[in-house]
């Protein structure tokens, strides 16, 4: 039996801005580590831990493929509580060198309709010190965490690799990989970033520092064509990933936008889909994947496991249904991976692709 009613508890968030239910949200988690009852209680209802969906990656066992993606614990001030609502691994971040305060409020909008979530929040983080002395002291806590990093706002573009170079030092021995972000809508130039010859510098800092895998997050808003060359600079110049995709800044999907900042949530699912589907195609056998981007149920998250996803990450769904959507997203995949007679979710990785290579057909 769940320990509250998440519906219940949405009711009462969602009478606050988002901004403010977020830092209540933010704070619940943190305490509940604290509180071992409570504690075990919503691991025992929601985290589940099958063989079918164990997957060593990295050198690190992920007991689930389900995610909770980088922008709600942007500081590592909840990853303790995380696992507790059924993820199998958290990404922090983004942070920066530096603290910011990010961008002027507000800056987050629900699009209730839409089951969708609109932020401009700008890398509002407490910055690599921070962060860094809050992993320090998870030293004992064994338990997948992603670090996703990014440039300060007040950072030229021209010394943007100083930004980066500086977070690799700072993250070189903890957590379990880390994510170049440089396809985030809310910091201005940032998207600018994604061309070949920063892809490549950046990348050939990064493993001058640091053996931890480093990914690329790509955005959503480009073709095919452009996803896949990214995709190729970053795996030729030491990418161990890819991860697709970030916010939209297509305002075409919804007339309740915003005219700034990115949408999240279900309003993504097609548009994420449709490019993760062009880089399984293409990356599925030479880097591991990690699909984000309107994953709202088992058969969504199923399909782009079959299109060359080992992981896949969710965050504005998770404000909408709360954590029974993982533990039903975990557990349907079990379901789903049995009637397609595999015994675990790595020999599902990438299967679309990999049947009709077998055939000898065109995907």
């Amino acid at each position: 039996m769940s320990l509250f009613s998440y519906d219940t508890l949405k009711s009462m968030l969602f009478r606050f801005d988002p901004e403010t239910a977020h830092t209540l949200a933010g704070f619940g988690l943190r305490a509940l580590p604290c509180c071992p009852p409570a504690w075990n209680a919503m691991i025992d209802r929601y985290f589940v831990d099958h063989p079918a969906l164990h997957q060593t990656l990295f050198g690190r066992l992920f007991r689930n493929p389900v995610g909770l993606a980088a922008g709600f614990d942007k500081n590592g001030d909840y990853v303790r509580g995380t696992p507790a609502l059924g993820f199998g691994f958290t990404e922090i971040g983004t942070v920066t060198p530096r603290p910011q305060p990010g961008n002027p409020k507000p800056r987050l909008f629900r699009l209730v309709e839409e089951r969708s979530i609109q932020n401009a929040m700008g890398f509002n983080n407490k910055g690599a010190w921070h962060m860094a002395k809050r992993l320090k002291r998870l030293r004992f806590f064994d338990y997948p965490i992603g670090i996703n990093i990014g440039k300060n706002k007040a950072t030229p573009e021209r010394e943007a690799l100083n930004d980066y170079e500086s977070l690799f030092k700072a993250f070189r021995k903890y957590g379990t990989y880390i994510v170049i972000n440089i396809s985030s809508p809310n910091t201005p130039g940032l998207r600018d970033l994604q061309n070949e010859a920063f892809i490549r510098e950046v990348f050939r800092i990064g493993r001058s520092i640091t053996d931890k895998p480093i990914f690329l997050k790509i955005a959503p808003d480009m073709s095919a064509e452009q996803a896949l060359e990214l995709c190729r600079v970053a795996v030729e110049a030491g990418a161990a990933g890819i991860i697709a995709t970030n916010t939209t800044v297509d305002y075409s999907l919804t007339p309740h936008a915003q005219n700034f900042g990115g949408i999240s949530g279900a309003l993504l699912t097609e548009k994420s889909r449709e490019l993760f589907a062009a880089i399984g195609r293409e990356f599925h056998d030479k880097t591991l994947l990690i699909s984000v981007g309107g994953i709202d149920s088992a058969e969504e998250a199923y399909r782009r496991i079959r299109m060359g996803a080992s992981l896949v990450q969710i965050y504005s769904l998770l404000i909408y249904e709360g954590p029974a959507l993982i533990e039903r997203i975990n557990r349907g995949l079990i379901r789903l991976l049995r009637a397609d007679g595999f015994e675990n979710i790595s020999e599902a990785v990438g299967a679309d692709w990999k049947k009709s290579e077998e055939l000898g057909v065109e995907s």
